[in-house]
C-alpha cells in the first residue's frame, strides 16, 4: 500500500514517455522548453504545498506513501509536480500534431467572464484559503495567457484532460481505494466535491496545466526557437 501514490506517478508518465520518441510526435525534441517550464512552475507549486502542508490545509495519509521526504513533502508528491505536467503537456502536444487548431473568435471574451466569476468567488470566500488562493491566481494568468497563447488550444487539452484527471485525483481522494492519498481540511475550501475530488482541485489543475504550457509555449517559440535558428546557421556555415 505504501507504495501507491508511487506507482500512480508512475502509471500517469509511462505511456507518453514512451510516445515522447514516436517519430510523428518528436515530442523529445520539446525537452528543453518542457523542462525549463517543469521546473519554474513545479518550484511556486512545491512552495505553495509546503505551505498549505505545514499548516494543515492538507496532508498525505501515510499508508500510501513511501515515507521519503523532500523539502517536508513526501518523495511522491515532489513527482507529481513532474508526472503530471509532463503527461499533459504531452497530450497538449500531441492533439497539435494530429489536429492543430485555430483561435476561437469569442475566446478571449469567454477568458474575460470566465476570469471575472473566478476572481468574485475567490474574494467572496477570502476565508476558504484554498479557494481564494486557486480561484484569483487562476484569474489573473487566465487573463495573461490569453494575450500570449492560443487559449483556444489550451481549453481543448484541458477538457480532454478532465477525464484521466478524474481517474487520477479520484483514487489520490479515495474513489477507488479503501481511504485517501491525500486528505484535505474542508474549513479551507468549500466543501464541494465531485464524488470525492473537491471542486478547486478541478481548477487548481487547471492553473497547474496552463502555467505550464504557457512557459512551454513562450520559451519554445522565443528562447529556444532562437538558439536552434543560431545553431542550424552555424551548421550550414560548417
Amino acid at each position: 500500500m505504501n507504495l501507491t501514490y508511487l506507482v500512480i506517478n508512475f502509471l500517469v508518465i509511462l505511456i507518453p514517455f514512451i510516445y515522447s520518441f514516436h517519430p510523428r510526435l518528436k515530442f523529445y525534441k520539446e525537452y528543453p522548453s518542457f523542462f525549463c517550464s517543469t521546473l519554474l512552475v513545479g518550484f511556486v507549486f512545491v512552495v505553495w504545498d509546503i505551505y498549505f502542508t505545514y499548516n494543515g490545509y492538507w496532508g498525505f495519509n501515510l499508508a500510501y506513501i513511501t515515507g521519503v521526504r523532500l523539502f517536508s513533502l513526501p518523495l511522491e508528491e515532489i513527482l507529481f509536480f513532474f508526472c503530471i505536467p509532463y503527461a499533459c503537456v504531452f497530450s497538449y502536444h500531441v492533439l497539435e500534431c494530429l489536429r492543430p487548431i485555430k483561435e476561437h473568435k469569442n475566446a478571449k471574451k469567454y477568458t474575460i467572464i470566465f476570469s471575472l466569476i473566478l476572481f468574485v468567488l475567490g474574494c467572496i470566500y477570502l476565508e476558504k484559503w484554498y479557494t481564494s488562493i486557486t480561484f484569483i491566481s487562476l484569474s489573473v494568468v487566465l487573463l495573461l495567457a490569453m494575450y500570449l497563447i492560443n487559449i483556444t488550444k489550451f481549453y481543448r487539452a484541458y477538457l480532454i484532460l478532465l477525464v484521466p484527471f478524474v481517474i487520477t485525483n479520484g483514487i489520490l481522494t479515495g474513489s477507488f481505494i479503501k481511504d485517501q492519498v491525500v486528505w484535505y481540511d474542508n474549513n479551507y475550501n468549500l466543501g464541494i466535491r465531485i464524488f470525492t475530488i473537491p471542486i478547486e482541485d478541478v481548477f487548481y489543475g487547471m492553473l497547474l496545466l496552463l502555467l505550464n504550457v504557457l512557459i512551454y509555449e513562450l520559451l519554445r517559440k522565443s528562447v529556444f526557437k532562437s538558439f536552434n535558428i543560431r545553431q542550424s546557421s552555424k551548421d550550414s556555415s560548417n
